[in-house]
């Protein structure tokens, strides 16, 4: 699984991981299924942690502050993104690595995320809904999965915990948030390589 991986090469002992989840969110055991089966080849181990609002949440994050090598996934969903700013503080005071599904959270100061391009997202519903309007019906059109995703990497918060984040992997990232607080974009970017698609949207504050 890709966060886990991230985690892995960013913070590479972390060797306990919370998967911060809201069980009203459907999708959750197709995520936690893979990250499982994934841990143990990656020297790893799961903590499956439900959350329903801020005070669990806060819970959560103050009990795995005391487990050595700790460090977190975020799975997006409305009680997480609700408290966004909550959940990124809580893991700067307590030095835990903590990966998220939404660039926002980097932006935002969280230390790196993976996730479908939610631009690309609304461009192909848009697509969908201007089909719709044209006459056809919605139970014969495609389901489609997401194609593009971005990585989103803060080396502020890197440093601030102490971590390395290598060249590679910076290589590959759409959105790099400079060491310095830069909003510059494009200029910096280019040092640190090309998308991963191919293109040069690679953004750089």
């Amino acid at each position: 699984m890709k966060w886990l991986e991230l985690l892995k090469e960013i913070a590479p002992r972390v060797t306990r991981v919370a998967f911060m989840y809201d069980p009203a969110n459907p999708i959750w055991p197709g995520y936690l299924r893979p990250i499982e089966a994934a841990a143990p080849s990656l020297g790893m181990l799961i903590s499956p942690q439900a959350v329903h609002n801020a005070a669990e949440i806060e819970r959560v994050l103050d009990a795995h502050a005391s487990v050595p090598d700790g460090g977190v996934i975020a799975l997006a969903s409305p009680i997480v993104e609700a408290n966004r700013k909550q959940i990124i503080d809580l893991a700067a005071k307590h030095r835990l690595p903590a990966i998220y599904h939404f660039r926002e959270s980097v932006t935002e100061g969280g230390l790196a995320s993976y996730g479908a391009d939610q631009a690309d997202l609304f461009r192909r519903t848009a697509t969908y809904v201007d089909r719709i309007l044209k006459g056809d019906k919605p139970s014969d059109l495609p389901v489609q999965f997401a194609t593009k995703f971005e990585l989103a990497i803060n080396l502020r918060t890197a440093k601030a915990l102490g971590l390395t984040v290598p060249e590679t992997l910076l290589a590959t990232a759409d959105e790099v948030i400079q060491k310095g607080g830069s909003s510059s974009r494009g200029s910096a970017a280019r040092r640190h390589g090309r998308s991963r698609r191919g293109g040069s949207r690679r953004r750089c504050r």
